[in-house]
């Protein structure tokens, strides 16, 4: 936003004005954008989003309908040096106001985007009438798990179910070798995993819900012979602070692992026939595989939106691939990016890499181990 260094500020009749953003309006923390820094708002009643910079999103944080324009203009002057004349604060409230941000302003209803059409092989299904209600039932029922004196000691287990599994992998994929040979128990191994990713998405509305969340949307989604649930988050971006997003981001994967709890209990104390301890050997390692492939950092997957949140940018990918380049160029654009996005995309990169050759070397591993068992 420019400002003119000229002028005295707002006019009388505007100073007094105090201007207030409707409840449903949400603003993000800043975040990298390419070599610029945003703040992303949403208005959660329209489904609306856009991106300003840090003094639009200065002045708009504190419209709280307490403050005047007056009172924001000498913030605003005591922080960047300059004040807003009467034209600027009529472009910037204009704006608010023809979005319908603004409290006393028509609300503005964002297009309705026509469904989907819904055929055999494709489409979607809400399961809920009130997903957010339906979230908040959960949260009151299973919500005592998030708190440390029950999730500490489920970890510990998690990881060392984890160490169970590592040191068991080579038996493990014989076992899902031997498992693609038995119709019977292959089709239930599918449907526990199928429970497995259903849960999966619930973590993430029941963890959101947890911070102050909103579900917009529990259903079905397919793409034949794909069928799989999903959670809406409607407000994800907007938690407050970065912990609770990269929470949410992980429930869906710890959720994974805490499914596959009971069945390694089975698999090391229960007197099993072979056929089922073979089942379960398999079960336990393909569900480890779907748990973890969630944290690959790659789009859409949930690991991509963690290194997001630790990176504290949007579009991090799309930023990423433009930064290398120049990089790799030397290019003086390059340099002109803030330190801060020069370490984040850089991080990126060469974790996604690492990640993606770790996987390459397992898989290669396994396959190995196969041919030669």
């Amino acid at each position: 936003m420019s400002a003119s260094g000229g002028s005295a500020g707002a006019s009388a009749g505007l100073a007094a004005y105090r201007p207030e953003l409707r409840p449903r309006v949400l603003l993000s923390d800043p975040l990298l954008d390419g070599a610029a820094t945003v703040h992303l708002i949403k208005d959660i009643g329209s489904g609306n989003s856009f991106k300003v910079g840090p003094k639009e999103h200065f002045l708009i944080a504190r419209m709280d309908g307490q403050r005047s324009l007056a009172e924001i203009g000498e913030e605003y002057a005591g922080e960047y040096g300059r004040r807003l004349g009467d034209a600027h604060w009529q472009q910037i409230l204009t704006m608010l106001g023809t979005k319908g941000l603004l409290a006393g302003t028509p609300a503005r209803t964002a297009p309705v985007a026509p469904p989907e059409p819904r055929t055999l092989l494709r489409g979607t299904l809400p399961l809920v009438a009130d997903a957010d209600a339906t979230t908040a039932r959960l949260h009151r029922i299973f919500g005592f798990l998030l708190t440390p004196w029950a999730m500490g000691p489920l970890l510990v287990l998690v990881v060392a179910m984890e160490a169970l599994v590592i040191a068991h992998s080579g038996d493990m994929l014989i076992a899902v070798r031997e498992l693609f040979t038995n119709p019977v128990l292959l089709t239930g191994a599918a449907i526990l995993l199928w429970v497995s990713t259903a849960l999966h998405e619930l973590a993430h509305g029941v963890v959101a819900r947890h911070y102050g969340g909103r579900v917009a949307e529990i259903g079905l989604r397919w793409r034949l012979p794909a069928v799989i649930m999903y959670c809406t988050v409607d407000n994800y971006l907007y938690l407050g602070g970065r912990r609770p997003r990269i929470a949410t981001a992980v429930a869906g994967a710890v959720m994974n692992l805490l499914f596959l709890l009971p069945f390694c209990a089975l698999w090391i104390f229960a007197p099993l026939d072979d056929a089922t301890h073979e089942a379960i050997s398999a079960l336990l390692l393909l569900g480890s595989v779907q748990a973890f492939a969630m944290l690959v950092p790659l789009p859409p997957l949930d690991g991509y939106k963690i290194a997001s949140q630790l990176a504290g940018a949007t579009g991090l990918a799309a930023s990423t691939g433009p930064y290398l380049r120049l990089a790799l160029r030397r290019s003086p654009e390059a340099a002109a990016y803030p330190r801060r996005a020069r370490i984040a995309y850089s991080a990126y990169a060469l974790g996604t890499v690492l990640v993606l050759a770790a996987l390459v070397a397992a898989a290669v591993a396994g396959v190995h181990h196969l041919l030669t068992a």
